[in-house]
């Protein structure tokens, strides 16, 4: 056991009995390791629980535990597997206090927004097992004689890679698709962020999910992923995570002709046309750069905004901005909880620095408060230029980025100039400027008028380096099956 594990006792302070013993779950038991790495809850620093990493020797009896549960579930009706992930949601949903008080201080995120967190994973895991039951093939018509299928089939066993921004919701959409098609998923979530993985699995285990289905491990990313992925049996690799491990985990795959589901960074552009309200839309936009305290892979970051409204948009913005309430995630008061880990805060600050020295003029935050926590205020940057860092990569937190345009085409210009295209919005009372945002902004989600970037029912994912296939919806689920071709010749005498 590592030193900081060591000093848990003395650190933890009275969030003891409320956070989880962190376990491994494989060949559907419970278990630990020999290592362990700790849990810290960003608003008071204190560790709050280990997290064990898993050994090679572990690993391998999970792959085989996979094999064994891949057997059983693929056979399972898919009524059947419906109503055990059915009951899983339920049971989530009954827990719900109890998961978001975990996620809420393991996170830093702020109690309402845990809770929303945990309503959305459930969304995805009812729609998937709904889903699961209409994995319809069809029939093409031959020559007389000759009958053709075609059948979707689960694609076997898969690897599932999550990363620590929603703890729940990320691994929930994996485990919906995964197994409402049939497939055993072995899944590695966030040493950062586990409980809501572990919560996750937990309801399906005492919802009566066969052992071997669903494998949670923690560990060592690159150990895991190299093990996981060359391994013969693992035949699907899903990741959301950052544009860097996710193209090496793709070429890592491609060595073994392994398909993928990358969901990648992306560095949302907004464009906010001269013909809406600018104070309703501000308001609108400050919302949804609250969320997660903008550690969102569509948060809503470049604000282009038309220079007839952009004084007024510039101004409402900041002054919500500046009445926002920061604390801690367990107060009912607080807005903006604290930032993931240090790195996220010292990389704001970077950003802030490097955007106002190249000439951004700053309106709101930008200061780093004086008290324990990973906390940063919601920060506003008007008149950024394009060459600033944070116009060229992703803040992946409060950061928002203000700058004026004149004409739609140079915002569009500016919108798709990046390697990035996840998520794009936009803010319009014409038709014929939505359909033209609509026809050439590059992204693999846009929308208009409003801040969703994605529902259960809804294709999710990224074009450019924002990543390859797509989760959620009939196209998410349809990942995890292979087509199969079946003719069959009738008027055929085998005697």
């Amino acid at each position: 056991m590592n030193t900081a594990a060591q000093k848990l006792d003395s650190r933890v302070a009275d969030q003891t009995g409320t956070y989880p013993e962190l376990k491994l779950l494989i060949a559907g038991a419970w278990t630990t390791s020999a290592e362990t790495q700790p849990v810290v809850n960003p608003s008071t620093e204190a560790v709050i629980g280990c997290v064990p990493q898993a050994s090679k020797e572990q690993i391998g009896k999970a792959i085989e535990a996979a094999q064994s549960g891949l057997l059983i579930w693929r056979s399972t009706a898919p009524a059947k597997r419906a109503q055990i992930i059915l009951r899983a949601a339920q049971i989530i949903r009954e827990r719900t206090e109890r998961i978001a008080h975990a996620i809420s201080i393991e996170h830093g995120k702020p109690l309402a927004q845990a809770r929303a967190e945990i309503s959305r994973a459930c969304e995805f895991l009812e729609w998937d097992a709904n889903e699961g039951r209409r994995m319809y093939g069809r029939i093409i018509p031959l020559d007389s004689g000759m009958r053709c299928s075609v059948v979707r089939q689960p694609v076997g066993i898969v690897a599932g890679f999550t990363p620590w921004n929603f703890p729940i919701s990320i691994p929930a959409r994996k485990v919906g698709g995964a197994l409402a098609a049939g497939c055993a998923l072995i899944l590695k979530a966030s040493e950062e962020t586990p409980a809501g993985a572990l919560l996750l699995v937990e309801a399906f285990v005492d919802a009566g999910l066969p052992a071997g289905v669903l494998t949670l491990l923690f560990g060592r990313p690159a150990e895991i992923s190299e093990q996981l992925i060359s391994h013969p049996s693992v035949r699907f690799i899903t990741f959301t995570g950052s544009i860097p491990v996710g193209k090496h985990l793709s070429e890592l795959a491609g060595r073994y002709m392994k398909p993928v589901t990358m969901e990648l960074g992306g560095h949302a552009p907004v464009i906010v046309c001269h013909d809406v309200e600018p104070k309703k839309v501000a308001a609108i936009a400050l919302a949804g750069k609250l969320r997660n305290a903008g550690q969102v892979c569509v948060s809503p970051t470049r604000f282009f905004v038309h220079q007839d409204i952009y004084p007024s948009f510039a101004q409402e913005f900041t002054q919500l901005a500046e009445r926002i309430t920061i604390g801690d995630s367990l107060d009912p008061a607080t807005q903006l909880g604290p930032l993931a880990n240090e790195r996220r805060v010292e990389a704001i600050d970077s950003l802030v620095s490097d955007a106002v020295n190249r000439g951004g003029r700053l309106l709101c935050g930008g200061v780093r408060p004086n008290r324990p926590g990973f906390f940063y205020p919601l920060t506003a940057i008007g008149e950024v230029p394009d060459n600033a860092i944070a116009m060229q990569e992703e803040p992946f937190g409060p950061l928002a980025l203000l700058t004026p345009f004149s004409e739609l085409d140079d915002a569009i210009r500016r919108a798709n100039a990046l390697p990035y295209g996840l998520a794009a919005y936009a803010f319009t009372s014409s038709a014929r400027q939505a359909g033209k945002i609509s026809d050439e902004i590059e992204c693999g989600n846009l929308a208009i008028n409003h801040m969703t970037a994605s529902t259960a029912e809804t294709p999710f994912g990224g074009v450019k380096d924002s990543g390859l296939g797509r989760e959620g919806g009939v196209e998410g689920l349809e990942t995890y099956t292979v087509v199969k071709n079946v003719s069959h010749l009738v008027q055929f005498d085998c005697r």
